[in-house]
């Protein structure tokens, strides 16, 4: 038919250039293989380098996307068992507005000891009420103030103190604590206990004896009974344990009629009248629950002291005071125109010294009767001495 042409199959030039090479080298392969080798210039390596298959060596086929998971080497399939000789980092994509590295992350440091991380049972466990009251003897009345709580653990910490727990300045106050054991202290003044105390969890109420009481003091001068609030203090010793034991202070510089909260015992009061040697003490004891007044009796008197030229004139000033005992023994020093000081009652010497000159007088110190000394010019330690003169 003219214009028309035979119908004909059509294979692509790919195709049929492909089946011819494979046809030819499944006929001559195995010459070929023996002939070339594993040489780079073959036949079918120069065609996988046109068609941008793998080149060199035929294998199995894999995709372009998966050519790189492939074993390296002749190995086809899955790897044989041999040992790790390296571990390579594996480098993560570089995302757009991401940091190529992790940032950096401060962390606390850990203790050398970390407590496990759940609950523990105390913790998880309801806490109960410890209720504690406190009375100065069996059967007293509770005291309603002037009370300080310190519980503290029965376990010592590392440097071997006692670890506080809770405190409270309440008359009847209420710790909410894990049951265990305790260490309580409790202080009323100068008067304290110390008890151990063994808290089950169960909702508790104890009540402490302290076995304490109370100490007032006064002192009076000579026979009239007159009070020197001003120039009176006291010092409270407790008794020490045996016959040569120090007593131990326990208040210093104790104003009369102040109350000194005590432990029930016996202690030793020193009681300063002045700061020379206006010293009076004694014993006395203190029982539970009772206030013990005490007054002690000095028997001194207050002086003032003045160097004159006349009896009843002016003062001198800048005279530097001594006195002594009768026997030679110092008693006190001071310097101004008119000293005071309190003096036991006795007989003393009065030493006054102005510009190089000495002047001297006895006197008796009569308990409770103040008075003012006043030594003269003409009163010399040396009247022999003509270089005194009259102080002038």
């Amino acid at each position: 038919m003219i214009g028309s042409v035979p119908h004909r199959r059509v294979v692509p030039w790919t195709t049929g250039v492909l089946a011819a090479i494979l046809l030819l080298g499944t006929a001559d392969l195995p010459a070929r293989a023996q002939q070339q080798g594993d040489d780079d210039g073959s036949f079918l390596g120069s065609l996988g380098e046109i068609f941008g298959g793998r080149p060199n060596k035929p294998g199995a086929y894999a995709s372009p996307s998966a050519a790189d998971l492939l074993p390296k080497g002749d190995e086809v399939g899955a790897p044989g068992a041999r040992p790790l000789r390296h571990f390579d980092p594996i480098a993560l994509p570089n995302r757009p507005g991401l940091p190529l590295e992790a940032p950096t992350i401060d962390l606390p440091g850990l203790p050398a000891y970390a407590p496990p991380a759940g609950p523990s049972q105390n913790l998880m466990r309801r806490r109960e009420t410890l209720s504690l009251r406190a009375v100065l003897s069996e059967g007293g009345p509770e005291i309603p103030n002037g009370l300080i709580w310190r519980l503290f653990s029965a376990v010592p910490s590392i440097d071997g103190s006692s670890s506080l727990v809770a405190s409270s300045e309440s008359p009847t106050p209420d710790f909410e604590v894990s049951p265990g054991t305790y260490i309580l202290h409790v202080g009323f003044g100068r008067a304290g206990v110390v008890e151990r105390l063994d808290f089950t969890g169960l909702k508790t109420q104890q009540t402490i004896v302290l076995n304490a009481g109370g100490l007032k003091l006064n002192a009076v001068v000579g026979d009239a009974g007159k009070t020197p609030a001003a120039r009176l203090n006291f010092d409270i010793y407790a008794d020490g344990q045996g016959d040569y034991a120090e007593h131990k202070l326990v208040a210093s510089d104790v104003p009369p009629d102040r109350v000194v909260r005590l432990n029930e015992g016996s202690y030793q009061i020193v009681s300063h009248y002045g700061t020379a040697n206006a010293v009076v003490r004694a014993d006395i004891r203190v029982e539970a629950g009772k206030l013990t007044e005490a007054t002690l009796t000095q028997r001194a008197a207050l002086l003032t002291m003045k160097l004159v030229r006349d009896r009843g004139g002016e003062a001198i000033a800048d005279t530097a005071w001594t006195i002594t005992t009768a026997s030679g023994d110092l008693i006190h020093q001071s310097v101004g125109a008119f000293p005071t000081m309190v003096l036991a009652e006795g007989d003393y010497v009065i030493v006054a010294k102005n510009n190089s000159k000495v002047y001297q007088r006895p006197f008796t110190v009569e308990a409770g009767h103040d008075t003012d000394v006043e030594v003269l010019t003409s009163d010399l330690a040396n009247p022999d001495d003509a270089s005194l003169g009259s102080g002038d």
